[in-house]
């Protein structure tokens, strides 16, 4: 009996009933490990070759949507930019010395409004285009 680490390993030296030349493994016992052996070893090279090429699908799209997410950052910055710039100019026009031109684009605004509203009057009554 040998041990190694801690383990009691039984060997089986010729003469013992065991062949010589299979390492101490009876013919029929080895060839059945073996197979199995081959078989979970086969098992294992497919398990793992699928998580691989899951993997990277995963890194290409983790990849791809952080390239897009930059480019989304990248647009919301100029947006807020453009809308710092029109928020600044609607201060500066409720500030009260713009009063006047406030009130001449709301009297345009409303005289658009009229000329929209009675070029559809007319076109219903047929008087007009």
């Amino acid at each position: 009996m040998t041990v190694i680490n801690g383990s009691k390993i039984c060997c089986l030296h010729a003469g013992d009933g065991a062949p010589t030349g299979n390492y101490g493994y009876t013919n029929s016992g080895y060839s059945v490990y073996e197979e199995e052996n081959e078989r979970l070893t086969e098992s294992l090279r497919t398990k793992v070759s699928a998580i691989k090429s899951l993997s990277i699908e995963i890194g290409t799209e983790v990849k791809n949507q952080n390239k897009m997410l930059s480019e989304m950052d990248n647009d919301f910055d100029s947006t807020g930019g453009l809308l710092g710039a029109t928020m600044g100019r609607l201060r500066t026009l409720s500030r009260g010395s713009q009063t006047k031109l406030l009130c001449y684009m709301m009297l345009f605004a409303l005289f658009v409004f009229f000329v929209i509203y009675w070029i559809i009057k007319l076109r219903k009554t047929g008087c007009i285009f």
